[in-house]
């Protein structure tokens, strides 16, 4: 049962259920659930659980397995809107709450002519969750755009603003995910955007779409339905078959490593990292050892991109865990690459 406390600004939910809070579709439950709508709220939050060691900051659950109930409090942000300032040089710098969801910020972006942000359409989360995550697609990552992170430091309550280079982005990572992680409260974050267009076509099949559309000059918004219409092709509906999108985060192999395997596999997709390194599918691994479209139990790997591991209905945490560490363990023994989760598991 679900007991609401009004303290202050902030509202704390007791005994939460995080079902509609998590991609998978895992029923569990927090001990308590208090969500921020303000700077001023934030710090009203980061002094009322300074002290608190159970804690988790949550987004839109897109990224998220809960393996069981957490027993401690789940913080989220609900700061909205956005502001834009025109720089002289055609750049903008969009400043949005970390609240509001991250597609609807990619169709303003379109909307307006405000361009770097389009092939990364349709991926789910919260704005907050784009500055921890570094989410990417299709070649681009939203680290290049991202100016500045604005965020309350949960152990004084104080504002804190940091760039890109702060934030120490790579590939899926940053410092939130790590030495920062559950430390700051992100209230807003800011992208620099162009008002001049350069498409980046060449990243997976974006090109070959447009082609079979007859498209051959794309605008930005025409980008970003054919992104929409190849995710919706290939990613499963979470509000049909929970799941959290890519499972996995693709794997980054020495060239000692790669031309071995590519000499075995010579049809093996890769991608140029530096002179030192290949960018290898996790995916493509996934389904040479045979798991797209299989299940252990309630837990399956998606019948159409083996990246994605799906909740077929019923599953818990742990099934899922169960499922991505017989995946990894085949990957490893064909391939001797290790593949990480890009998933928390909590």
């Amino acid at each position: 049962m679900e007991v609401e406390e009004v303290g202050g600004v902030m509202i704390e939910r007791k005994n939460y259920n995080l079902l509609r809070h998590n991609t998978f579709g895992i029923d569990a439950c927090c001990h308590a659930f208090v969500e921020y709508a303000s700077v001023e709220e934030a710090r009203e939050v980061a002094e009322r659980l300074k002290d608190d060691a159970a804690l988790l900051i949550l987004g839109g659950g897109s990224n998220l397995l809960l393996t069981g109930d957490f027993h401690g409090t789940v913080v989220h942000s609900a700061i909205k809107g956005w502001t834009e300032e025109m720089l002289p040089d055609g750049n903008v710098l969009l400043r949005v709450g970390s609240g509001e969801t991250w597609d609807d910020v990619v169709a303003l972006c379109v909307a307006n002519g405000w361009h770097g942000a389009e092939n990364l359409s349709l991926i789910p989360g919260e704005v907050g969750a784009s500055a921890v995550q570094n989410i990417g697609a299709y070649g681009a990552e939203v680290a290049d755009m991202i100016e500045k992170v604005e965020a309350v430091d949960l152990q004084n309550g104080q504002m804190c603003e940091f760039t890109a280079v702060d934030c120490q982005y790579g590939y899926r990572q940053s410092r939130f995910k790590h030495e920062w992680k559950n430390r700051f409260l992100i209230t807003y974050v800011t992208y620099r955007l162009s008002t001049t267009y350069n498409p980046l076509l060449d990243y997976g099949n974006i090109r070959a779409e447009l082609e079979r559309l007859g498209i051959n000059n794309p605008t930005a918004a025409e980008v970003r339905e054919v992104i929409i219409d190849i995710r919706r092709r290939k990613l499963p509906d979470p509000a049909v078959e929970g799941n959290a999108g890519s499972f996995f985060m693709n794997p980054v192999v020495s060239r000692e490593l790669f031309e071995p395997l590519l000499a075995d596999y010579p049809q093996m997709p890769h991608y140029f990292v530096d002179d030192t390194h290949e960018k290898i599918p996790a995916g493509w691994l996934i389904d040479q050892c045979g798991w797209k479209g299989r299940s252990l139990g309630c837990a399956g790997v998606h019948s159409r991109q083996a990246l994605v591991l799906v909740n077929r209905g019923g599953a818990k945490g742990e099934d899922i865990v169960r499922l991505s560490d017989a995946i990894r363990q085949d990957v490893k023994a064909r391939f001797n690459i290790d593949i990480h989760p890009e998933v928390n598991i909590i």
